[in-house]
């Protein structure tokens, strides 16, 4: 039998930040899908790096989404955030992107987003800071 092929680094970076975008501002994967003309199984497809987004795709993926297509690459594995041990905090990001990319962290990002005041701002990350902090003692 053969052994699943598993989703290049890079593609699924990519594809995770094509989701992320897409629900950030609100987008179905068929909505995307119709704008590029392709179907939202395609999208999935691209969204989990099962499938490679070629060039002009993502260029066309980029226009949609109103971003650069240097925006798919930002904090992408084998970048300049890869330094050597001691030199850099290396993929420490990750879990942001990942955080990001879900319900709950596009949610608070887009409320938090719409908080105009930025002493209100500044409370709520220090109220978040003391809870994870009680957290981590409890624990």
């Amino acid at each position: 039998m053969a052994q699943a092929k598993v989703p290049n680094p890079i593609d699924k970076h990519v594809g995770s930040r094509v989701r992320m975008r897409r629900m950030l501002i609100g987008l179905s994967q068929e909505k995307l899908g119709d704008a590029l003309g392709i179907t939202f199984q395609q999208i999935q497809k691209y969204e989990k790096g099962t499938n490679r987004i070629g060039a002009s795709r993502l260029q066309q993926i980029a226009a949609t989404l109103n971003v650069p297509v240097s925006f798919f690459f930002e904090d992408a594995p084998g970048g300049s955030a890869d330094a050597p041990a001691g030199f850099a905090e290396g993929r420490a990001s990750d879990y942001v992107s990942d955080f990001l990319a879900t319900a709950d962290g596009l949610a608070l990002t887009r409320g938090f987003m719409r908080i105009r005041d930025p002493r209100v701002r500044k409370r709520i990350v220090d109220l978040v800071t003391v809870l994870a902090e009680q957290n981590d003692s409890a624990s």
